[in-house]
């Protein structure tokens, strides 16, 4: 049982807990054969969420991507409140690109879960975005060794702060 347990944990958890990408690659009905009860999913998707929120940082983007494309299919607060978290801590000195990726994927992670989260935590994490954004268009173009404006399909400091714009504007329509 324990085997079967931890290969539909590790099927559910690499699909991010979405049963139509199951579907798509031919997994779900693998996955379903194992009988594994909602709130165990909802058990494991937390402990993805701790597991990925302690790996947060502006070296490596894995862990936010990767709590980004849970929170399309676990919509929980918690998502949103240990991005928000980590961002307001690290990325206000972080270079313009890691600050843009980290605003982008908390725009994301809020539309997923708005229904999930209260107003006060909508607005915070709208705040947080809104500041990274506005500090990416009012400074200069930095970037760290290793990140390059190409990985974001960027090529200069115009089409950087056109981004900025475009999430601040996304974000308005949020609160609207």
């Amino acid at each position: 049982m324990e085997d079967e347990e931890s290969r539909a944990k590790k099927l559910f958890l690499s699909y991010h807990g979405s049963h139509s990408r199951m579907y798509r690659e031919g997994d779900l009905d693998e996955y379903k054969g194992y009988n594994i009860p909602r709130e165990v999913e909802i058990e494991w998707c937390e402990e993805f969420v701790m597991k990925h929120a302690k790996e947060l940082s502006i070296r490596n983007w894995d862990a936010a991507l990767n709590l980004e494309a849970l929170s399309r299919n676990f919509q929980d607060s918690s998502i949103l409140e240990k991005i928000v978290s980590f961002a307001a801590r690290n990325t206000m000195s972080a270079d313009s690109l890691v600050k843009l990726m980290y605003a982008e994927s908390m725009i994301r992670i809020i539309q997923a879960c708005k229904k999930a989260i209260s107003r006060d935590q909508l607005f915070e994490a709208c705040k947080v975005t809104v500041l990274l954004l506005e500090s990416i268009m009012s400074g200069p173009l930095v970037l760290d060794p290793g990140h390059e404006l190409s990985q974001a399909s960027i090529t200069d400091k115009k089409a950087l702060n056109s981004r900025a714009l475009k999430g601040i504007n996304e974000i308005r329509g949020l609160l609207n």
